[in-house]
C-alpha cells in the first residue's frame, strides 16, 4: 500500500517491467503442471476446501510468517524443510501429476464451452459493472503490489461465529427478491442492481468458433504471485468480434478538449517491459509471502484477424484455487503476539503522504491540514461556453397538453392498443386500448372529485395531492390513477407499495406524503388486498406516514360519471402536474414537482430526440413509476399514441430474455432498458436460436450516465450483431429526478458517425480535470457519450463546491441545464429548491452568464468535442479523501473486478463514506456468498484494498463483509444505500468479516509531541512561587492535643484498656445476607478471644516475637479476633483474601505467594477453609507441600496465655499490608505501630467517630483503607462498626442499603464495586424500595473508598437513583490512598458555604479540564459541556496530618498550582517501606524517602505514583482557611505513552463504552507502541463485528489514536479485583498468551 506522494511516485515504470518480466517465466513454469489433468480433478480444490475444515485452520496457523532469504524470525526453518511442510499441507488440496515438483503453481485448462455451462449452472447473479479492461488494469495493479507485499495478520474468530454464514443463507437467484436493483437515487443504478447476473462481457461470440468467455478473460489472473492477490499484469486489450470499439482502444483525435474520441478502432499495441534490477531501499524486510514463487505471468494474447476468437489461455478453476497455499509461512505457535508482530511489522511501512512539520501550539494538538500540492494536475483549458442543443421544433398536430392527446386518441382510435401487460409466463394479460384507458381515467378523476367526502366538504379538491401506490405488475391501473389524477387537476405522487410497517425507506416516503399533505391513497384491488392488516382489517398506520385514506381506483368500484360530465380539458401551465419521489445521499427522500408545462415540453423534446411517431412499439421493462420508464412508457407514449409493451419485474427475474422476445414478437422498433437487463439477457441467450433485433432502431439504454454501462454496451453488441442488432441502436440516455431527461444519444439512420469514447486517467478525474490517458496506465476511466443536448435546452458544467462558476474545457463539474423541460422545486423546501433549481452559472468575471435560471442535474462530467456529453459519476457518489474527489460507483467497478469475481452475492456492494477526525473515509460494503469460507474472505478483502489502493490511489477505512441476502433493499431489490451507512453506524450492520486499515488511511493526525526540556530550578523558583504560580502543596488540619486514649502508642493495649472501662460495650456487628446480626463483639469478648488465639500460637504454633502470621479468613468477625490474638502474641498479622471455592485453580496461587513473599511462618484460618487448602483441587493448584503450618482457630484452647506479649518500640512492625495492584504487582508494605495509631487518630478525627456512633461498613477487609476500617478504628475510636461483607451483596443487592435505613447509619463505607452492583441491581427497584419503607434521608457520609481517578459517571447515577429514596446529593463523597500512603484524603467537606447554597448548586468539587491538554501533561480548566472536556471530582478531604506536594515526576521539581505532576505525600502514617517484594533498595528509597530537587529539599516525601493536581478553591473550610482540592488523574503505572503525549486508559475506555450500546465493559493496553482495545460484548456474538469499527472511530475522533486491535470477549473476562479496579496487565498477558477466548479479534491494518 505504498505510494510516493503524488500517488505515482514509486518505481512504477521499474515495477511494472520487473513485474511483466517475471510474468513471462513463471508462465512458462506453469505450463509443465498444465497437461495430463484429468477432467473430474478441476472441480477439486474448492470441494476439499469445505470437506476439511480442519486444515484451514492450521493453514491459519502457518501463515503468519513467511521466510526470506537469509533472515530468521522465531521458529525459522531451513528453505528446504520449509518446502517439505508447505507441500504436505498443500499436498491435500492438490491433485499430484506425476513429475511435477509439487511446490509449483498449478492450473487447470478449461475449454470455454465447458466453463460456461458450469457456470451456468451456479446461476447466481454477480457480475456487474463488468469491464475487461478494468479488469485488466486490477489485476495489473494487484501485480504492482507484488515487492510491497501486504501483511494482514487473519483475525481470529470464535468457531461459532465462522459458521454464521452457512448455506441456509442462500437463496436461488429466481426466488430471492435479491438483488433486482432498480437502484434508488443513492449511487444509482450502478450501486445497486447494474449487471448482476454473471455474464460474458467481452469478446464471445458463441463457443463453438472457440472464442474465450468473458469470464476466462478476467479470470486469467495468475495465482500465488504475490501475498494476498492474484494477478496478471498484462497490457493486452481485448480483443472483439467485428468492428465493435475495443474498450479505449488508441484513439485517433486528440482534439482541443483533450478527449479521445474515436473513429477507428485499433487493438491495443502490445508493450514488452525489460526486466531492470533496481533495488527499492524504502521497503522493510518482506514478512508476508505467502507463497514462493515470486513470478507473474505475462499473458500475450494473439489477435486473430478480427474474427473475434483468441487462442483459449488456461485458467485458473476459481478465483481461490490457490487459497491453499497460504500455509506456507514458517510455522509460529499461534500465539496472538506473532499476529500483532506481524501487524507492527507491516505498520513499520512508511505511510503515504509523509506528515509536515508544523507548529504545535502547547494547547491545541492541530490536526494536519492536507496541503494542497503544487505538482497536482489543473485545469489548464479556456473557460467552457454554455452549449444550445437544436430548436424543439414545433409539429402542427402535436396536442396542447398531455390529457388533450389521450381524449384525441381515446375518442379517435379507441381501439388502438396503448399497453399490453405479461403474466409471469410471459403470456399477454391484458390489453389496455386507448378507448379504455380515456373512460376509465374519466372514471377516476369523476370519483375522486366528487365521491370523497361530503358534497360540502369534498375530502380531494384540484390541486391537493394524492399518493398512488401501484405494484410493478400492474402499469394498466397505475396509467388509468395516472391520467385520471391530471384530468381531475390533481397532483399524483407515485411511490412504492409499503410491504412492511418498518420498510427500509418507507418511513422517509411517510415524510414526504406528510409534507405534501396527501391524505388519500389511490391503489389497485390486488395491491390493497396485499397491504399488513391490523386484526380488525384495517390497514396500519405505516411509520413516518400521516393519516391516509385508501381508496381502490378499479373500474369495478367507481361509480359511473353522469352523462353531462366531462373533465374540463385546459391547455398546459404553471399548475404542477406531478410529483416524482427521490432518495438523496443521506436518505431523506424529496419531492420533485414537475409542472405541466414541463412536462409537455418534456414530452415533445423526447418525441423529437427519439423520432417517435404514431403507433410504434416500444418494450419497456423500466419502472413506469418513475425516471426513465415514466416519462417514456406513461406519458410519451400517449402524446405519440404508441403501443407500450410492459415486462414486469417478475418476468425478467424467471426469464432474463423476456424483453427480447417480445422485441421479436411485437417487431417493436424501441426497446426501454437498463444495463444489468442487457447483462442478464447475455446469461440467458445461450438457449435461443430464434432472435432477430433488426426491427430495433433504438434500444434506450437508462443508466447510461453510469460509466460502467459501457462494458454492458460493448458486450451486449458483440454478442446480438450476429442476432440483426445494428451498432448505432444503443442509445445511453442521462437523466436526473430534478433535470429529468438531460441527454440521449440519437438513434442514427446511416450509422455516419461512430460514438464517442473518451479513455480518462482516474489521478486526474480524481483532482477534478480531465486528462487522456496513455493505456499502459492502471487506472482509467473509459466513457461513452451520452448524446449531445436535448432539443430547447442550453448546458453547462459549473464547479461542484461554492459558487456555481463555469468549468474549464478540460475540467469535470456538475451539469446544468437551462430548459421549460425540467422540475421545477423539491415540494415545500424553497430554500433547497433554490441551490439546485435557480442556479445562475457564473464566468470567471463573476458575471452570470444568462439571465435564465439553470437546474443543477446532479450529474458529474463534461461536454467534449463535437457538442457530445460525458457523463463521469453522480453527485451523490462523490467522496472527497484528502482534497480527492472519488465516485462511489468507481470504486465499486474497482471492487467487483477483484478475483474471485463470483466471491460478492450478484455484485451487491455498497460504497459510502463516513466522516471520522475532519475528513472523509470509504467504507465499503458487500456481500458476500453463502459458501465462502473465511479463508476466501480474508483473501478477497485484502486484494480489494489494494485493487483500490493501485487503481484510485485512495485507501479504505473499512471493508466489511455481510452474509448475503441481508443488506437493506430499495424497493426494486438494490442496495438501500443510506440505509446501509446508517446501521453501519449505529453498530446495526452485523458483518461477518471486518478489515479495519486506519493506519494506511488515517494521514492528518497531529504531530507526535517532543518532550520539551524543563526550565532550571534557579530561573523560576521565588519564594512559594513556581513560573509565577503559587507551588502546588496543600495539607489537612493539625493533629492536634492529646485526647484520652491518645497516650496509648500501641493498638492492643488500646483494646485491653476498653476491656476494663467499657467491657460490654458493643464495637462490631456482623450482618448475614439476610440483614440480620449474625454475630457481634464486645470490647470484653474481643480482648477474651484474642487472648485464647495468643495461648493457641504460643502453644501449637511455638512463634517467637515478630514472627509473620497469614491470616486466611473470610470478612467477618474472626478475622478481626484473630489479628488482635497476633498482637497480643507478639506476631505481626497478614490479612490474605481466602482462594474461591469455585476457582480454586486461579485464586490459590495468589494465597500461596503472599504467604511466601510475606515469609510467614504459620497460616492461621477456619475449619473450613482449611479443608479446602487441603483438597484435591488445591494440590493441583499448587504444591500442598510447601505451606507453612495451617492452624484451624474453630476449637481455641481454653486456658488464657501466659503473659500477654508488651510491645516496646512503636517503630516496629504492627502488621503488613499485601496487595495486588492494578497492573498485576504484588506489592507489601509494612506498618509500624506509631504509623497505625496515627493513622486511626486521623481517621477518628476527620470522621468525627467517637463511640455513640455507628458507622456501616460495606468493603473487604483485606488491604487498605478497607482492612483499616474493618478492624482497627472501632478498637480505636470506640464506635460500633456494622460489618457488611461486600460477597453478601451478590445475593441480596439492596443489603446494605436496607443495613443503613435500619439501623439509622449516618456514615458509611463502601467500594465502588458495591456501587455499581446496587446501581444495576436496584435501578428498577427504587419505587418498590421505596414503598417497602427504605430511607436513606439520615445518611450524612457515604465514601467510596478506592485508589484511583474518582469514577463521576458511577458516583453521579448512585446519587441519582437513590434521590428519591432521601439521600442527599453531597452525600456520596470519595477517598483515595495508595501504597505508600493508605489513605491521603477521606471524608466529604462540610465546608461553611454549603449550608446556605443548599443542593441547587452544581457540586463545587467538579472541575472539567481539556483532555488533550492533559495529554501533554497540562491541566486547562474548561466550561462544562465544552469539547473534549472531562469532568474531575476532587478525591476528598486531605487527612489531618498529611501534607502534598505535586512534583514534576522526571525532574522532581515542585510544580506550580494548576499544574499536572506527581502527587508527592509526607505524613505520619506512611507506610514505613516495601516488604521484600522488591529487594531493590533504590527504589524503595526512591518511593518512600524522595525529596524534592529544587525548593524545600529537606522533608522526606513518599511518592504516590499518581498524577493530580491540587486547586484552591473558592470555598472555606471550618477554620476559615481558603480549602485546596486535590485531584487525582491517574496512576503513572498504567497511564501509556502513546504519539509523545501521555493517555490514562479510562478515559480511552468511557469513550469506548459510550460507542454502542452492546459494550458493557471496556479495558485497553499497549503492546509495541499499538493500541489493543479489549471490550466485553453484552448480546449476540453476530454483533461482535458491528463494534470494531466504532471502536476504532471513537478513539480516533475523541483521542486522536489508531487502534491497532479490537478484541471482542464475553461478559466477565476483564478481570477486576476486590476495589473494583480493572486489571489491565493481567488481562494483557492473557491475550497475549491466547487465553482470552475472545468472539473476535480485529487487526487494524
Amino acid at each position: 500500500m505504498l505510494r510516493g506522494e503524488d500517488g505515482g511516485g514509486l518505481d512504477t515504470a521499474e515495477d511494472k517491467a520487473r513485474t511483466e518480466g517475471e510474468g513471462k517465466e513463471s508462465l512458462e513454469k506453469t505450463k509443465i503442471g498444465e497437461e495430463g489433468m484429468p477432467e473430474e480433478m478441476k472441480e477439486e480444490p474448492r470441494e476439499r476446501a469445505i470437506r476439511q475444515p480442519k486444515q484451514t485452520q492450521e493453514t491459519q496457523k502457518e501463515r503468519l510468517f513467511t521466510p526470506t532469504e537469509g533472515r530468521s524470525f522465531r521458529g525459522d526453518i531451513t528453505q528446504k524443510g520449509y518446502e517439505k511442510k508447505r507441500s504436505k499441507l498443500i499436498g491435500a488440496y492438490f491433485p499430484q501429476t506425476p513429475g511435477t515438483d509439487p511446490s509449483m503453481d498449478r492450473r487447470t485448462p478449461v475449454t470455454p464451452s465447458s466453463r460456461y455451462h458450469r457456470r451456468r449452472s451456479s446461476g447466481s447473479r454477480d457480475e456487474r459493472y463488468r469491464s475487461d479492461v478494468h479488469t485488466e488494469a486490477v489485476q495489473a495493479a494487484l501485480a504492482k503490489h507484488k515487492e510491497r507485499k501486504m501483511a494482514v495478520p487473519m483475525p481470529s474468530k470464535r468457531r461459532s461465529l465462522v459458521v454464521q454464514t452457512s448455506m441456509d443463507a442462500y437463496t436461488p437467484p429466481d426466488t430471492s427478491s435479491g438483488s433486482e436493483g432498480e437502484g434508488q437515487g443513492d449511487e444509482d443504478e450502478g450501486r445497486d442492481d447494474e449487471e448482476e447476473e454473471g455474464g460474458g462481457g467481452g469478446g464471445t461470440s458463441s463457443s463453438q468458433e472457440g472464442s474465450i468467455s468473458m469470464e476466462h478473460w478476467i479470470s486469467r489472473a495468475i495465482h500465488g504471485t504475490s501475498s494476498t492477490t492474484t494477478t496478471a499484469s498484462s497490457s493486452s486489450s481485448s480483443t472483439r468480434s467485428g468492428g465493435s470499439g475495443a474498450a479505449g482502444g488508441r484513439l485517433a483525435d486528440v482534439l482541443a478538449q483533450q478527449v479521445h474520441i474515436s473513429t477507428q478502432h485499433h487493438l491495443r499495441h502490445h508493450h514488452h517491459h525489460h526486466r531492470h534490477k533496481t533495488e527499492n531501499y524504502s521497503a522493510p524486510p518482506d514478512v508476508t509471502g505467502y507463497t514462493n514463487n515470486t513470478d507473474g505471468i505475462q499473458v500475450e494474447r494473439t489477435p486473430a484477424a478480427g474474427t473475434g476468437t483468441g487462442t483459449p489461455r488456461p485458467s485458473p478453476r476459481y478465483g481461490n484455487a490457490e487459497l491453499m497455499e497460504t500455509g506456507d509461512g514458517v510455522p509460529v505457535s499461534s500465539r496472538v503476539s506473532a499476529k500483532i508482530q506481524q501487524l507492527v511489522n507491516t505498520l513499520k511501512r512508511p505511510k503515504r503522504p509523509p506528515l509536515r512539520e508544523f507548529f504545535v501550539d502547547d494547547f491545541e494538538e492541530l490536526l494536519d491540514v492536507q496541503q494542497p500540492d503544487p505538482n497536482l494536475p489543473k485545469a489548464e483549458g479556456a473557460q467552457m461556453v454554455a452549449l444550445r442543443g437544436e430548436q424543439l421544433g414545433v409539429v402542427t398536430n402535436w396536442p396542447p397538453s398531455l390529457e388533450a392527446a389521450l381524449q384525441r386518441w381515446g375518442t379517435i382510435s379507441p381501439k388502438a392498443p396503448c399497453l399490453s401487460t405479461m403474466d409471469t409466463n410471459g403470456k399477454p394479460l391484458y390489453v389496455l386500448t386507448y378507448g379504455k384507458l380515456w373512460s376509465r381515467s374519466v372514471k377516476v378523476a369523476f370519483n375522486l372529485l366528487y365521491k370523497l367526502g361530503t358534497k360540502q366538504e369534498p375530502l380531494v379538491r384540484p390541486g391537493d395531492r394524492v399518493a398512488l401506490v401501484f405494484p410493478n405488475n400492474d402499469p394498466a391501473a397505475f396509467m388509468t390513477a395516472f391520467y385520471g389524477c391530471l384530468l381531475a387537476e390533481v397532483v399524483p405522487v407515485p411511490i412504492e407499495v409499503p410491504l412492511s410497517r418498518k420498510d427500509a425507506g418507507s418511513q422517509q416516503i411517510g415524510f414526504l406524503l406528510g409534507s405534501c399533505g396527501v391524505t388519500v391513497a389511490l391503489t389497485s384491488d390486488v395491491c390493497h388486498k396485499g397491504l399488513p392488516k391490523s386484526p380488525t382489517g384495517e390497514i396500519p398506520q405505516f411509520r413516518g406516514w400521516p393519516k391516509v385514506l385508501w381508496f381502490v381506483a378499479e373500474s369495478k368500484h367507481l361509480s359511473k360519471p353522469p352523462r353531462d360530465w366531462f373533465p374540463h380539458i385546459k391547455d398546459a401551465n404553471q399548475d404542477t402536474a406531478y410529483i416524482e419521489y427521490k432518495t438523496c445521499k443521506d436518505g431523506s427522500v424529496l419531492g420533485v414537482a414537475v409542472t405541466r408545462v414541463s412536462m409537455l415540453t418534456h414530452c415533445q423534446a423526447l418525441t423529437q430526440t427519439c423520432s417517435y411517431s404514431e403507433a410504434e412499439t416500444v418494450v419497456n421493462v423500466l419502472d413506469f413509476k418513475k425516471d426513465v420508464g415514466l416519462w417514456h412508457a406513461v406519458q410519451t407514449s400517449v402524446m405519440n399514441m404508441m403501443h407500450v409493451i410492459s415486462i414486469p419485474y417478475a418476468l425478467m427475474k424467471v426469464n432474463p430474455l423476456s424483453w427480447i422476445q417480445k422485441v421479436c414478437q411485437y417487431k417493436a422498433k424501441v426497446a426501454c432498458v437498463k444495463s444489468r437487463d442487457m447483462h442478464w439477457a447475455l446469461v440467458a441467450h445461450r438457449d435461443q436460436r430464434d432472435i432477430n433485433l433488426s426491427s430495433l432502431r433504438m434500444l434506450l439504454l437508462a443508466d447510461g450516465s453510469n460509466p460502467w454501462s459501457i462494458s454492458s454496451c460493448d458486450a451486449f453488441l458483440n454478442v446480438f450483431q450476429t442476432k440483426g442488432l445494428k451498432p448505432e441502436v444503443i442509445c445511453p440516455c442521462a437523466s436526473s429526478p430534478e433535470a429529468l431527461t438531460v441527454a440521449i444519444r440519437r438513434p442514427l439512420e446511416d450509422g455516419s458517425s461512430p460514438p464517442g469514447r473518451g479513455v480518462l486517467s482516474m489521478q486526474g478525474l480524481s483532482h477534478g480535470v480531465i486528462r487522456i490517458d496513455s493505456e499502459e496506465k492502471l487506472s482509467v476511466l473509459t466513457l461513452q457519450d451520452v448524446g449531445s443536448v436535448m432539443p430547447g435546452a442550453t448546458m453547462c458544467a459549473v464547479k461542484p463546491e461554492g459558487v456555481p462558476q463555469l468549468c474549464k474545457t478540460d475540467e469535470i463539474g456538475e451539469l446544468c441545464v437551462c430548459t421549460v423541460a425540467t422540475g421545477t422545486s423539491y415540494y415545500g423546501l424553497a430554500g433547497m429548491t433554490k441551490n439546485t433549481f435557480e442556479v445562475f452559472p457564473v464566468s470567471t468575471s463573476g458575471s452570470p452568464i444568462t439571465e435564465f435560471p439553470f437546474t443543477r442535474t446532479g450529474l458529474l462530467g463534461f461536454i467534449g468535442p463535437a457538442g457530445l456529453i460525458f457523463v463521469a459519476g453522480k453527485m451523490d457518489g462523490l467522496m472527497v479523501v484528502g482534497g480527492r474527489r472519488h465516485n462511489a460507483d468507481d470504486i465499486v467497478a474497482t471492487a467487483l473486478a477483484v478475483e474471485p469475481m463470483k466471491f460478492v452475492y450478484r455484485g451487491r456492494i455498497a460504497v459510502f463514506s463516513i466522516t471520522v477526525l475532519h475528513d472523509e473515509r470509504i467504507v465499503v460494503v458487500a456481500e458476500q456468498r453463502p459458501d465462502s469460507t473465511e479463508e476466501d474472505s480474508f483473501q478477497w478483502m485484502s486484494r480489494v484494498l489494494q485493487a483500490i489502493d493501485g487503481i484510485h490511489q485512495v485507501g479504505v477505512y473499512c471493508l466489511a463483509l455481510v452474509p448475503s441476502n441481508t443488506l437493506p433493499k430499495t424497493p426494486l431489490g438494490g442496495i438501500h444505500l443510506s440505509e446501509t451507512k446508517q446501521l453501519f453506524l449505529e453498530g446495526a450492520l452485523h458483518p461477518c468479516n471486518v478489515l479495519m486499515c486506519p493506519h494506511t488511511c488515517v494521514t492528518n493526525l497531529p504531530k507526535p509531541r517532543q518532550k520539551q526540556p524543563e526550565i532550571g530550578p534557579a530561573s523560576v523558583m521565588v519564594g512559594n512561587l513556581v513560573s509565577g504560580k503559587r507551588i502546588a502543596q496543600a495539607s489537612g488540619r493539625d493533629l492536634g492535643q492529646i485526647e484520652d486514649n491518645d497516650q496509648f502508642l500501641f493498638l492492643s493495649e488500646v483494646l485491653q484498656w476498653r476491656a476494663q472501662t467499657t467491657p460490654e460495650h458493643v464495637l462490631f456487628t456482623l450482618l448475614n445476607s439476610r440483614g440480620t446480626v449474625s454475630s457481634s463483639l464486645t470490647c470484653m469478648q474481643l480482648h477474651k478471644r484474642a487472648e485464647k488465639i495468643a495461648a493457641l500460637l504460643a502453644e501449637r504454633g511455638h512463634l517467637q516475637d515478630g514472627d509473620h502470621v497469614a491470616l486466611v479468613y473470610p470478612p467477618g468477625i474472626d478475622l478481626i479476633v484473630a489479628f488482635y490474638g497476633c498482637l497480643y502474641a507478639g506476631c505481626v498479622p497478614i490479612t490474605v483474601r481466602p482462594p474461591h471455592p469455585q476457582n480454586i485453580s486461579t485464586t490459590l496461587p495468589t494465597v500461596k505467594m503472599i504467604v511466601e513473599v510475606s515469609r510467614s511462618v504459620c497460616v492461621m484460618t477456619t475449619q473450613l477453609i482449611c479443608k479446602l487448602l487441603r483438597s484435591k483441587e488445591a494440590s493441583a493448584a499448587v504444591d500442598v507441600r510447601t505451606w507453612p503450618p495451617v492452624l484451624d482457630t474453630d476449637d481455641l484452647p481454653k486456658k488464657k496465655p501466659p503473659l500477654l506479649h508488651k510491645p516496646s518500640n512503636p517503630d516496629t512492625l504492627a502488621y503488613l499490608d499485601f496487595s495486588v495492584s492494578t497492573t498485576g504487582m504484588l506489592a507489601g508494605v509494612q506498618m509500624s505501630h506509631t504509623a497505625t495509631s496515627a493513622f486511626c487518630r486521623s481517621i477518628k478525627l476527620q470522621g468525627e467517630l467517637y463511640p455513640s456512633r455507628e458507622v456501616a461498613i460495606c468493603l473487604d477487609p483485606y488491604c487498605g483503607l478497607g482492612f483499616v476500617l474493618w478492624c482497627l478504628c472501632s478498637v480505636y475510636s470506640g464506635h460500633r462498626s456494622i460489618l457488611i461483607p461486600p460477597s453478601e451483596l451478590e445475593l441480596n443487592p439492596s443489603l446494605w442499603l436496607w443495613s443503613i435505613s435500619q439501623q439509622k447509619v449516618r456514615d458509611t463505607f463502601c467500594s465502588y464495586s458495591v456501587m455499581e452492583l446496587c446501581t444495576k441491581g436496584l435501578g428498577l427497584q427504587t419505587d418498590a424500595l421505596k414503598s417497602r419503607g427504605l430511607d436513606l434521608s439520615r445518611v450524612r457520609t457515604c465514601v467510596v473508598v478506592a485508589e484511583e481517578r474518582p469514577r463521576i459517571a458511577l458516583t453521579q447515577s448512585f446519587s441519582k437513583l437513590f434521590k428519591d429514596l432521601g439521600l442527599h446529593p453531597r452525600a456520596v463523597s470519595t477517598s483515595f490512598g495508595c501504597r505508600v500512603n493508605l489513605a491521603v484524603c477521606l471524608q466529604p467537606h462540610r465546608l461553611g458555604k454549603l449550608v446556605d447554597q443548599g443542593t441547587s448548586g452544581p457540586d463545587p468539587t467538579t472541575v472539567f479540564v481539556d483532555m488533550r491538554a492533559l495529554r501533554h501533561d497540562r491541566v486547562r480548566l474548561v466550561e462544562r459541556g465544552s469539547p473534549h472536556s472531562l469532568p474531575l471530582m476532587e478525591s476528598g478531604k486531605i487527612l489531618p496530618g498529611v501534607r502534598i506536594i505535586i512534583a514534576n515526576p522526571e525532574t522532581k521539581g515542585p510544580m506550580g498550582e494548576s499544574h499536572l505532576g506527581e502527587i508527592w505525600v509526607h505524613s505520619g502514617h506512611n507506610s514505613s517501606g516495601y516488604f521484600t517484594v522488591y529487594g531493590d533498595e533504590t527504589l524503595q528509597s526512591d518511593h518512600f524517602s524522595s525529596r524534592l530537587s529544587f525548593g524545600d529539599t529537606q522533608t522526606i516525601w513518599a511518592r504516590t505514583g499518581y498524577l493530580g493536581f491540587l486547586r484552591r478553591t473558592e470555598l472555606t473550610d471550618a477554620s476559615g482557611e481558603r480549602h485546596d482540592a486535590l485531584y487525582v488523574v491517574g496512576a503513572l503505572e498504567e497511564a501509556m505513552e502513546l504519539r509523545g503525549m501521555r493517555y490514562h486508559p479510562i478515559d480511552i475506555e468511557t469513550s469506548v463504552i459510550r460507542t454502542h450500546k452492546s459494550i458493557t465493559e471496556c479495558a485497553v493496553f499497549t503492546w509495541t507502541n499499538l493500541l489493543v482495545v479489549v471490550v466485553e460484548l453484552d448480546g449476540s456474538e453476530q454483533e461482535a463485528l458491528d463494534l470494531v469499527p466504532l471502536v476504532t472511530n471513537v478513539v480516533l475522533e475523541e483521542h486522536y489514536l489508531i487502534v491497532g486491535v479490537v478484541v471482542v470477549v464475553d461478559i466477565g473476562v476483564i478481570p477486576i479485583n476486590s476495589r473494583g479496579e480493572k486489571q489491565r496487565m493481567h488481562l494483557r498477558d492473557g491475550f497475549l498468551a491466547d487465553q482470552l477466548d475472545p468472539i473476535y479479534v480485529a487487526y487494524n491494518m
